[in-house]
């Protein structure tokens, strides 16, 4: 499953709203929003057996570094393999992320 329903405090969430907001920042990487009302699980691969690094916030913007297949999710944006590489071994599920598209927006991930 890629999302949790898990709740935070308002430092919290605003904490990884303002990391999240930084990193994509500092590499000039266009952001896509997360589905509304949806905390996202971030994994350290392309699948939920992958280890889980963290849950973003609601209302969550991320930047999409590279593209790869893996475990096919359903969500808000459709049912799809792919994983959106948003940081250095972190993943998330592109069935979750608003990128306008059903397919690549970006380059494959090695």
């Amino acid at each position: 499953m890629a999302v949790d329903e898990v709740q935070s405090g308002p430092d919290e969430a605003a904490g990884a709203s303002a990391e999240l907001a930084e990193s994509a920042d500092s590499l000039g990487s266009k952001r896509y929003s997360v589905a509304p009302g949806v905390r996202l699980n971030v994994r350290s691969g392309p699948g939920s057996n992958y280890r889980l690094i963290k849950v973003l916030p609601y209302g969550a913007r991320v930047p999409i570094n590279c593209q790869k297949p893996g475990e096919r999710v359903s969500g808000p944006y459709g049912t799809s393999d792919l994983w959106d590489n948003i940081a250095n071994g972190q993943f998330v599920a592109d069935a979750y992320v608003n990128t306008g598209s059903d397919g690549y927006v970006t380059i494959r991930c090695s």
